[in-house]
């Protein structure tokens, strides 16, 4: 049990920025940077003093010892509080317009083949809730605060790329960036699909290819899902795994990925790719939560 003075559990607490509707992982020492709603599926514990202030009394020497840049101060907080009142009159402002007019509600499909400030991210425009992949003709729900804009250009498995992202490590041995995805777009026409009847091989090919293409090698596969789903009233499979590797350089050993892939009645079918490394693993609750939530246009 946890007493008086003693470091709360690790857990999901409310956001000590006080955001509204908003969770942030402890994880015993330091708070997580992404944040995501409170909803089904997320366990909210009860926040404990110690949690809400305990990362703005980190010492410097504490800061270097764990390896971790100061996240949070009381200038900050402030700063998070004024930001948290704005957004609350924006959005109410956006509730009272009329239902024709919802365009920053919803992201572009991003055409862009050149990443725009690399590990960086573009932010969402305020109120965002959900992702309108217009390309791909499906929606699905904007995870929230510390999920940017996917500015990395093309993948190679769709025609056009939406979605959202965070970077996870800076720097890694191959001179780039390891993130936490949710991206979606048409499928490219190399992987085979032919109608619905082809859903459960085309997504294997996918899954394939970014297993190839994404993680370090070599590496072990772990099926934990390969199943016909319905989205939306649309024939879909998904293909959902872990893999793990021991790889020098790289701070994650491992990532859980799910590959959807969506019939919606269009020559291209629509992928939704969502993967979390092992370094965040308390979000992989939002591979259902996304799962769960998609919308076919």
């Amino acid at each position: 049990m946890t007493g008086a003075g003693q470091t709360p559990p690790p857990g999901w607490y409310p956001d000590p920025g006080g955001a509204p509707g908003m969770v942030r992982w402890w994880d015993g020492g330091t708070w997580s940077d992404v944040m995501m709603p409170s909803g089904p599926g997320v366990a909210v514990r009860t926040a404990p003093g110690a949690a809400q202030h305990r990362e703005v009394e980190l010492s410097p020497a504490d800061q270097a010892e764990t390896g971790r840049t100061p996240r949070r101060s009381a200038v900050w907080i402030a700063l998070v509080a004024v930001v948290v009142l704005v957004g609350a009159v924006v959005g109410t402002l956006l509730a009272l317009r009329p239902d024709g007019d919802r365009s920053d509600r919803t992201a572009a499909p991003s055409t862009s083949a050149v990443p725009s400030q690399p590990g960086g991210g573009s932010a969402f425009p305020s109120g965002m809730v959900r992702i309108t992949d217009r390309a791909a003709g499906i929606s699905y729900p904007y995870l929230g605060e510390g999920w940017s804009e996917f500015d990395l250009g093309l993948q190679l498995e769709t025609t056009e790329t939406t979605g959202q992202y965070f970077t996870t490590q800076e720097g890694t041995p191959d001179g780039g960036i390891f993130i936490s995805q949710c991206t979606s777009g048409p499928v490219a026409a190399e992987y085979g699909y032919a109608g619905p009847s082809t859903l459960q091989s085309t997504v294997t090919r996918l899954a394939a290819s970014v297993r190839g293409n994404y993680y370090p090698g070599p590496n072990e596969r772990e099926v934990l899902r390969d199943e016909a789903r319905t989205v939306d009233g649309r024939a879909a499979h998904l293909v959902e795994f872990t893999l793990t590797w021991d790889v020098e350089g790289y701070d994650a050993t491992g990532e859980r990925a799910a590959l959807l892939l969506i019939d919606v009645g269009r020559p291209a079918p629509a992928l939704v790719y969502i993967s979390i490394p092992n370094t965040h693993a308390e979000l992989y609750g939002v591979i259902d939560r996304v799962l769960e939530d998609i919308d076919v246009l």
